[in-house]
């Protein structure tokens, strides 16, 4: 709402012509009148859980920065950050107390090499010494949409099978993961943020990534990526 007086772009987890939730129907008329709506899923989708991982991953490439106010460790947010970060971005987190789960998210993020913001000047101070090129869109003679589009839901049924199939808890490469299961590298990228999401499986340094086992009820919470006395940065 606050920024509809200089415009706006609202990217949605389904189909632009869905509005979620209801209560939303107001502002997203207002956006539309002012701003955008964007979408990479077919008109009449109903977003579900897996497609807001998607979502972020373009309203992160759309941005100039992102800023992390509050996040737990397994916060959606986190990987939000993190593809951001894969796209050039800055990356910013409000710090907080160590006590705080709500708060172990950023002091993370920071630990591991993003910004420290404190106050709104300060965010607003860093923002203008950034650089981002032009959105504009290309003329339309050079504009080449390309083979492809969102996945159809059979094919990514597939997917995760094969990918899940894969995976193992000793780290592999990313590349070798497409080479094996010979599928493209954008639904490979799509399928392991799922993964990632609902805590199956970790990217680490170096292109890498392992499959998580399920922690038993009552088990011990997941090792940090961090080294103690090591200042190792995932960005």
């Amino acid at each position: 709402r606050a920024a509809l007086a200089t415009g706006t772009v609202a990217v949605v987890a389904g189909g632009v012509d869905v509005i979620y939730p209801r209560e939303n129907t107001g502002l997203y008329r207002e956006i539309v009148a002012r701003g955008a709506v964007a979408a990479e899923l077919p008109m009449g989708t109903v977003g579900q859980a897996r497609h807001f991982p998607r979502r972020n991953r373009i309203i992160s490439g759309l941005s100039k920065a992102i800023l992390v106010v509050e996040a737990t460790q397994r916060s959606g947010s986190l990987i939000t950050a993190r593809r951001g970060a894969d796209q050039g971005r800055e990356v910013f987190a409000v710090p907080g107390s160590p006590l705080d789960p709500r708060a172990r998210g950023g002091n993370d993020l920071i630990r591991k090499g993003a910004t420290l913001v404190e106050t709104p000047a300060e965010l607003i101070r860093l923002l203008e010494d950034l650089s981002m090129p032009s959105l504009d869109a290309p003329p339309a003679r050079d504009f080449d949409p390309g083979p492809g589009g969102v996945p159809e839901e059979r094919a990514l049924a597939d997917a995760r099978t094969r990918i899940a199939g894969a995976l193992a808890p000793t780290p592999s490469r990313i590349d070798d993961l497409i080479a094996d299961t010979g599928l493209p590298p954008a639904m490979v990228a799509m399928v392991l943020l799922e993964l990632e999401l609902a805590g199956e499986a970790e990217r680490l340094p170096g292109g890498r990534v392992a499959k998580l086992a399920t922690p038993a009820a009552g088990g011990a919470e997941k090792p940090s990526l961090a080294t103690p006395g090591r200042n190792r940065s995932l960005f």
